[in-house]
């Protein structure tokens, strides 16, 4: 007998997953090169980041791009960004993930136009465009339009790639930021497939898909997925999203084809959960997130991407993502894991906990879709004020102690660290240069093109917009005819609107068990008393295009709950919007969150509006991503504190808002 069917192992070893970095900076041209040096290394696959003024529609000189341009991603204005990134890298070749939402639609468009002038068939491109704009307005913030009009959008790409480009993934809906912003697995599981429901419904209710092809549509659908450390319950996460799709997709949508009905997964394990604090420990963290994805075969994911051991200090050099991609590489090519069936088929303690998981998450979809579906689940404030309640309850957990998170709330004694020794760089830096050429650049494309032939493509795409014709053709159109990101988009804005997302303040929860807070109170009561205030009031803002709102939104809830009065107007704010608030609210201390590396732009222009507008003495305390030497530069500008993600206490962190408040004004701490 075959050695082979005895030891139980595959009469053929498993192909590995697509090996991706997530990678994107500066310029295209910076991006192009390391692009290619991860290719040469082994990866199998391009994840591009964009920068925030491209995620968000906006063109490099816009007032809102400031500080933003090329530091979380590649800035794409236009179509010769599009051919600098992917110069000498053939399209029909590569399978290529873009993380962009809003506009994917444009940067798909930008990319088969590209593929085309390549000389490559769209017929053949092989690639996933996220798409999936319901958890912009819950967590990550690079929303643009009114999520009926966002799901209009995404519609139009998934008909257009149909028969355009049928092995194009038109959308990957993304459940990895809503477990960032507090998401437990059920909600998890349970909020993604309400989005799913949402993006098949508008697709069926389009007009635009024969209902006898809703199974290709199903079969090109994707997921994107958040791996935590505890990956045991992960796994077994991925194995309930797989129950719960097949379920779905053959009862809702009457798909007979098992093969179409597979569930489909990309994955980045958990950057949010790696910490400043001894970052080596994030080593062993990404390891065991990326088991959790692929240990059990019949829930593996089909593409991997893992975050640098230094993300939490900034954006990673080619070496910390090469660290990475071995990791990968160390688990598919050296270790057995691809030689076995599942490892998991018929373990009761995993059968039960995947039952869990469906139960609950079942709960939670049929709750949404009672609610009229996920659309209004946003619009009403239920999702977000659900998830800032579970973060609020996992942070309470951190902070008691009863999740241990090593080097940060436990065995906090270390050794100094070689790898981030003085004098040695640990991230990677954008040149201040970078943002001066990319406005230069976009100003000369716009100068060089043919400007009729621009206003006729925008005068299209707006007419068309104000239809219910697929905006696909327009868009390649304005493609061709040279418009900039910013002006598709703007053309938009004109005639779907903006949006202001609900912050879910409203629902998140208090510090209930936290003994410190009664202390903290009394103290905010009695400096609103020495001032004859009645309250203190405190004014969050989040200054530039950062949409991660998940810890200033955790600071105002724990503000609130001390007795501070908290004006919060959501994310995206200009420097003169925040100076505005402060003064017409007369607050008594400004709080930044600034989480893009943007922070040595974006807090001097509130500094120096609140000094035009006469309130030099109105603190203001900062908190995000800022290595100690711009937190100095910060202090030498007039900042009263900052604050990073070692600072994790947020009670903590409250009391010393008190004290700045306290010394701001003159009164003994």
């Amino acid at each position: 007998m075959d050695d082979k069917a005895v030891s139980g192992r595959l009469p053929e070893r498993d192909r590995p997953w697509v090996m991706r970095t997530y990678a994107g900076h500066s310029s295209a041209t910076a991006t192009n090169a390391l692009f290619r040096r991860n290719l040469a290394k082994g990866q199998t696959g391009l994840s591009v980041a964009f920068d925030l003024p491209t995620q968000t529609g906006y063109d490099p000189d816009h007032e809102l791009a400031t500080g933003e341009v090329g530091r979380v991603g590649v800035p794409v204005a236009h179509l010769g960004d599009m051919r600098a990134l992917f110069d000498g890298i053939p399209l029909a070749e590569m399978n290529t993930s873009m993380t962009i939402n809003a506009p994917a639609m444009w940067l798909l468009a930008l990319y088969a136009t590209v593929g085309a002038e390549q000389g490559a068939e769209p017929a053949g491109f092989a690639g996933t465009t996220q798409n999936d704009i319901i958890k912009e307005y819950l967590s990550r913030g690079t929303y643009i339009f009114p999520p009926a009009a966002s799901l209009r959008l995404t519609a139009d790409v998934i008909a257009h790639t149909l028969t355009a480009m049928p092995r194009w993934n038109p959308v990957n809906i993304c459940s990895y930021h809503l477990q960032e912003a507090g998401a437990t697995p059920v909600q998890e599981v349970g909020f993604a497939l309400a989005t799913a429901v949402a993006v098949l419904d508008a697709v069926r209710d389009s007009g635009q898909v024969p209902a006898d092809r809703l199974g290709d549509v199903v079969q090109r659908i994707s997921f994107f997925v958040n791996a935590g450390v505890r990956f045991v319950e992960e796994m077994a996460k991925m194995r309930a999203f797989g129950r719960l799709w097949d379920e779905i997709t053959a009862d809702r949508y009457g798909v007979t084809d098992p093969k179409q009905r597979r569930f489909r997964y990309g994955v980045q394990v958990n950057s949010l959960g790696l910490t400043e604090a001894q970052p080596e420990n994030n080593i062993q963290r990404i390891v065991l997130e990326m088991l959790g994805v692929t240990l059990s075969r019949n829930a593996r994911a089909r593409a991997v991407q893992l975050p640098a051991w230094n993300e939490a200090l900034g954006l990673p050099r080619p070496w910390d993502q090469q660290w990475s991609l071995r990791m990968q590489q160390v688990l598919a090519y050296e270790s057995d894991l691809l030689e076995y069936p599942d490892l998991f088929d018929g373990s009761y303690v995993v059968t039960a906990l995947v039952d869990e998981i469906v139960a609950g998450a079942r709960v939670e979809l049929d709750r949404v879709l009672e609610m009229g579906g996920v659309v209004t689940a946003v619009e009403t404030g239920y999702l977000k004020s659900a998830l800032v309640g579970s973060l609020a309850e996992r942070r309470r957990r951190m902070e008691a102690g009863t999740d241990v998170v090593v080097g940060v709330n436990r065995f906090t004694e270390t050794e100094p660290s070689p790898l981030t020794a003085a004098g040695a760089e640990a991230v990677q830096q954008v040149d201040p240069a970078v943002e001066e050429a990319a406005v230069r650049s976009v100003r000369e494309w716009r100068a060089a093109r043919d400007a009729d032939a621009v206003v006729a493509a925008l005068a299209r795409l707006r007419a068309d917009a104000a239809t219910t014709a697929n905006l696909m053709p327009a868009t390649l159109a304005c493609v061709r005819a040279g418009v900039t990101t910013g002006e598709w988009a703007g053309a938009l804005r004109g005639v779907f609107g903006e949006y202001r997302a609900p912050t879910g303040l409203a629902g998140g929860a208090g510090a209930g068990g936290d003994a410190t807070l009664a202390g903290v109170r009394e103290r905010v009561a009695a400096t609103a008393r020495e001032l004859g205030t009645g309250r203190l009031r405190l004014l969050v803002g989040k200054p530039g295009l950062d949409g991660h709102s998940n810890g200033a939104e955790q600071i105002a809830v724990r503000a609130r709950d001390a007795g501070f009065e908290v004006v919060y107007q959501g994310i995206r704010l200009t420097a003169g919007q925040i100076v505005a608030a402060a003064v017409e609210e007369d607050v008594d201390l400004v709080g930044l969150s600034v989480l893009s590396g943007s922070h040595l732009a974006a807090v001097p222009a509130v500094l120096e509006g609140l000094r035009a507008a006469g309130r030099a003495d109105l603190p203001v305390v900062v908190g995000g991503i800022i290595p100690a030497g711009d937190a100095g530069q910060l202090r030498a500008a007039g900042v009263a504190r900052v604050f990073t993600p070692k600072d994790f206490a947020l009670t903590g962190i409250i009391d010393e808002l008190v004290t700045v408040v306290r010394e701001a004004n003159g009164l003994p701490g």
